[in-house]
């Protein structure tokens, strides 16, 4: 508590009142909710001592977040499906909001539905007091890895939430009104851009833009899939008049209803790796990703296919191979700056590449995908390179590597392999 204090004091000195105001915001509803955490004491001393007949455990939802509110809990409950991480004596598990806004209520009215979940001004108070008090560690739920499926679940489990007959009802009718007949194919895309959490500049890296994927949306169109750009807040409308491509996130009628049943009715994903593809992922949906960093990639489901961006190192411009990425620890690299402390550009993958990755799942979801030439050995030698990222990063980031690498990507970038 000591060095906790005098820490504190030194951060204040060097950051001056600017850093003191951070700190008293921070503390602020701690003081407000005091007489909330003194009476949660006897109710963690009771939980303590029922403990032997029945283990009350909590979850403090992710809910400001929709690709942790959305994966998180599912992954727990996949695990609760395969007994995973669900203790041995009779336990009863509570759910509650971490922190607000809630950024998606009907995923909040789904999980209602299976979860049992309590006030936040109960439930917090609770989860406080057990922390300070040690021996409290087993109250608290854990999964394996957050929001990363590395048990290989979502392969191997049956989807837990559902929409209710009203909601399939409205949900076809939004569709109408959208222009998408009953039926028709459509798939969501989703392309984080600089509009997206514009105060934390420190993921810009994960940026794209979405006239990158014109082409390949275009294509989808020409084959009769309708595309539906999806985004609580961009950056630029997408520059196509195709009758069947519909920029909904600027259409203004955007709601958190159709967010979820679109991303649950979709024929496939393509994405940027962000919050919103938690959705099709949830309800097994096949999702088509460009992903950084590089040991990031999704190789959970065999429903999934990836190619990242271009490495180019600033001092020669020489692109950077998969095993020089891993080499300079880039593969994990979770910010901006540590693309430019070590002088490297993230290039954005050219509309051709972005093209061949979409077509390539629709053509295996179609049954249609012929396999390049030299495919299984680039595959084989990707996964080679891949799995001795993960030794040596020591994330714990993937179990089973089931999905695809985009096929023309790798043939057409072998130089990646070396």
């Amino acid at each position: 508590m000591q060095h906790f204090l005098l820490r504190q004091v030194n951060q204040i000195k060097q950051g001056g009142v600017s850093a003191l105001y951070r700190k008293l915001n921070k503390i602020k509803p701690h003081l407000i909710n005091f007489p909330l955490y003194i009476s949660a004491i006897p109710l963690v001393a009771l939980i303590r001592i029922i403990r032997p007949l029945v283990l009350i455990r909590w979850y403090a939802i992710v809910a400001t977040r929709i690709g942790h509110f959305a994966a998180n809990i599912e992954l727990y409950a996949c695990e609760k499906d395969h007994n995973i991480n669900v203790p041995a004596q009779r336990h009863f598990d509570i759910f509650f909001v971490g922190h607000k806004p809630i950024c998606n209520y009907q995923l909040f009215i789904m999980w209602k539905r299976v979860l049992r979940i309590w006030p936040h001004y109960f439930m917090y108070p609770v989860m406080i007091i057990n922390k300070l008090i040690p021996g409290g560690e087993c109250h608290e739920i854990k999964t394996s890895n957050h929001d990363r499926d590395v048990h290989n679940l979502f392969d191997k489990s049956s989807v837990h939430i559902s929409f209710s007959d009203q909601e399939e009802i409205y949900g076809a009718s939004e569709l109408r009104k959208h222009g998408i007949p009953e039926g028709a194919k459509f798939v969501c895309l989703i392309v984080r851009d600089s509009a997206y959490l514009e105060e934390l500049p420190y993921h810009s890296y994960r940026d794209g833009n979405i006239q990158q994927y014109v082409m390949a949306c275009e294509e989808l169109a020409n084959r009769g899939y309708y595309v539906i750009r999806m985004g609580a807040k961009v950056k630029n409308s997408i520059n196509s008049k195709h009758p069947k491509i519909i920029d909904y996130a600027t259409s203004g009628s955007r709601s958190e209803f159709m967010d979820i049943y679109l991303g649950a009715k979709c024929s496939f994903c393509i994405s940027t790796s962000t919050g919103f593809d938690s959705i099709p992922a949830i309800f097994r949906k096949p999702i088509a990703f460009v992903t950084v960093p590089f040991s990031y990639i999704y190789t959970f489901s065999s429903k999934y296919i990836s190619i990242t961006k271009h490495h180019i190192s600033k001092d020669d411009g020489r692109e950077l191979s998969f095993s020089e990425i891993c080499s300079m620890k880039l593969d994990v690299a979770l910010s901006s700056s540590d693309y430019h402390k070590k002088n490297i550009e993230l290039v954005e993958n050219s509309p051709e590449e972005i093209r061949d990755l979409v077509i390539e799942m629709a053509d295996r979801l179609e049954g249609v995908w012929i396999e390049p030439t030299d495919d299984i050995k680039n595959r084989e030698r990707f996964k080679y390179i891949f799995s001795r990222c993960q030794l040596s990063n020591k994330r714990h980031l993937h179990g089973e590597f089931y999905s695809h690498i985009g096929a023309l990507f790798l043939k057409q970038n072998s130089h990646l392999l070396k």
